[in-house]
């Protein structure tokens, strides 16, 4: 890292309190979803709200804002430094304008909600979380109003996440795959590509399926003594703001290994993103991912143009194999029509690569809806059904099927869903730049498709914004044209 500027070497002396103070908020977070017992969300909710308030305080404190004012007005900073600057800027533009007991009530508010949405999703009963999504609906519009926005509120909470995006980002990206995919999607009905395969009703042994996947993460090189891998009820990636202690969740449904396979490969991109993050950065506002559309960017790279490539199937057949005996009687084409079926369905993080944008589609329409006060809470369920009857032409037989079936708005993250289309989108740009990633793949060159992440993404961590980073890696910003010709080009 390069580090020139007195100021800005104080300001990095002074944020490691809040490093710190965010790390211990992360590794909370992952215990809560982990291994905290269900009674204990009274004190982890306390000491969420009350860490939130903390780092919020520290952010604020006069001594520290006139350091970063004063380092904004050096000449020649470089890039690090830059980065370093408008990372801190994005952080106090929200601790500025965003009152402290909004903060800590919607820190302390969301993680009572992860335990209701989790009762609730058992039950399959929106009405037990809905008094809780309400709070958080309100809250997000207090913040969204105190941040300020051009033309819609909704453009607020998306800048939160992915920096810079706004609703005519995302709506000029819809407008190009809603009617590709579904061009697509006729295409594939017409031709009688597989849409079910018998391996989804396959039980298979926990146990087993655990050592499959930790031995294909083995085979594509993770660090083991910087990786845990655990379950949850939703899989998730926990970077804890350090490149040196990343943890993965995966979840075991009693049968289709698909879904603990790939959400190990596609948490595993996420991780990637993290463990490669120059080292010099650690500590620091830059020393982690510039945004969530450019992490799932990594994250659905490799579960979806690597993981379910032909060439990925062949190198992980023997070892699934090894693991699944019922497998015995299956050809490495069986199993890759397995990995690549292609049919409407209920649940997104189960969905195929075609149609898992028209999902998040769904999501972005309601999101901005609730945002703008146009529906109410109660009606979510309802909205839901009828809009995934329009999109996909299926409709959830229950609750834990539709509206319920997601973590993210628990956790009050609304304005996140489109970064995983964005993720898509710049995942197919991505392969693109590559220019012969079929063949790595083929030949096992992993090592080489990793040193190309780590050059032009992963290394640089926050240094750049976001749609800047996406610019120097494949040569344009967010082009929606390569996510349809890699679909069209793979399903012939």
């Amino acid at each position: 890292m390069e580090i020139k500027s007195s100021t800005v070497k104080e300001i990095l002396e002074r944020y490691k309190t809040i490093w710190a103070l965010n790390h211990a908020s992360g590794v909370l977070g992952w215990d809560r979803e982990v291994y905290m017992p269900e009674e204990g969300i009274g004190g982890r909710s306390l000491a969420a709200a009350e860490i939130a308030k903390l780092i919020q305080k520290l952010m604020l404190d006069e001594s520290f804002v006139k350091l970063i004012d004063k380092a904004k007005e050096e000449r020649d900073l470089t890039d690090d430094e830059r980065g370093i600057i408008r990372m801190l800027e994005r952080d106090l533009k929200f601790y500025r304008r965003v009152p402290p007991e909004i903060v800590a009530e919607f820190a302390k508010t969301t993680s009572e909600a992860f335990v209701a949405w989790r009762t609730a999703k058992e039950k399959a009963d929106f009405k037990i979380f809905a008094p809780y999504l309400e709070r958080i609906v309100e809250l997000t519009r207090v913040i969204a109003d105190k941040l300020g926005y051009d033309e819609h509120p909704y453009d607020a909470l998306l800048d939160l996440y992915e920096e810079g995006l706004t609703s005519r980002d995302v709506d000029s990206i819809f407008s190009v795959l809603e009617p590709g995919i579904r061009r697509l999607l006729g295409r594939l009905e017409a031709r009688g590509w597989p849409r079910s395969h018998p391996l989804e009703e396959e039980p298979y042994d926990r146990q087993s399926m655990e050592a499959a996947i930790r031995e294909v993460l083995g085979l594509i090189g993770y660090p083991q003594r910087r990786f845990r891998l655990d379950v949850s009820p939703h899989p998730f990636t926990t970077g804890l703001a350090s490149p040196f202690d990343v943890r993965i969740t995966v979840r075991y449904p009693p049968r289709d290994f698909r879904e603990p396979l790939f959400s190990a490969i596609h948490e595993f991109g996420h991780a990637l993103y993290e463990l490669q993050i120059d080292e010099s950065y650690a500590f620091t506002p830059i020393g982690t991912g510039v945004s969530l559309g450019v992490h799932e960017s990594q994250s659905r790279f490799w579960e979806n143009i690597v993981g379910r490539s032909r060439g990925f199937t062949a190198h992980i057949a023997p070892i699934l194999r090894r693991h699944l005996p019922f497998l015995s009687k299956y050809s490495d084409d069986d199993l890759y029509y397995y990995f690549n079926i292609v049919r409407p369905s209920l649940i997104r993080t189960e969905a195929d690569e075609v149609t898992y944008n028209l999902h998040i589609l769904l999501r972005y329409r309601l999101e901005r809806l609730m945002v703008a006060g146009e529906v109410k809470v109660a009606d979510l369920p309802a909205l839901w059904n009828d809009e995934m009857e329009k999109l996909l032409g299926i409709r959830p037989k229950n609750d834990a099927e539709g509206v319920l079936q997601d973590i993210h708005w628990s956790h009050g993250s609304i304005g996140y869903f489109p970064t995983y289309t964005l993720g898509n989108v710049i995942a197919a740009q991505i392969r693109h730049a590559f220019g012969t990633l079929e063949e790595a793949v083929a030949a096992g060159r992993f090592a080489e498709i990793k040193e190309w992440l780590r050059e032009k993404i992963h290394r640089w961590g926050a240094v750049y914004p976001p749609k800047e980073l996406v610019r120097r890696a494949t040569g344009e910003t967010y082009n929606p044209t390569y996510l349809l010709n890699y679909l069209e080009n793979k399903y012939k």
